[in-house]
């Protein structure tokens, strides 16, 4: 899944499941991650070009808080990746032939307003939340 030139600065992150083979299916099958190293304990996904690792420890599975963002009750403990607006209506699809259940369903938010974006929440199978966003210009990922 990686798409990002290899002199960028890429991020590393790592993450508490429940099950691996949960994971390996929902990482690299669902959403199409590469695999790296792994062991018995942990696997590393490529996710657009970015090293994120599931490491088995199901005690630290748990649901995270919300806060309030335009009106959605947004889970405080996320991650994610900026996508294309294709590439995000295509993963919404998805996500929706594969039955999968939104915490958020995609929509626009901050309509007509400073940083308007498509976004998205999932959680996977360990209960990680996850959000996906898509701007139409690159100038509005930082805008106030």
């Amino acid at each position: 899944m990686s798409d990002r030139p290899s002199d960028r600065p890429r991020f590393h992150l790592a993450f508490p499941v429940d099950d691996l083979e949960a994971a390996r299916r929902f990482y690299g099958e669902l959403l199409g991650c590469a695999t790296g190293r792994e062991s018995e304990h942990w696997i590393d996904f490529d996710l657009h070009g970015h090293q994120i690792v599931a490491h088995y420890s199901p005690e630290d599975c748990a649901a995270a808080n919300a806060s309030a963002v335009d009106g959605k009750a947004v889970p405080v403990r996320h991650f994610g990746v900026l996508l294309e607006y294709e590439q995000f209506d295509r993963l919404a699809e998805r996500f929706k032939r594969a039955g999968t259940r939104f915490l958020i369903d995609p929509y626009l938010r901050f309509e007509g307003q400073a940083g308007e974006q498509k976004t998205m929440f999932v959680r996977d199978p360990a209960g990680n939340a996850l959000e996906f966003k898509a701007f139409r210009n690159d100038d509005q990922v930082f805008a106030k």
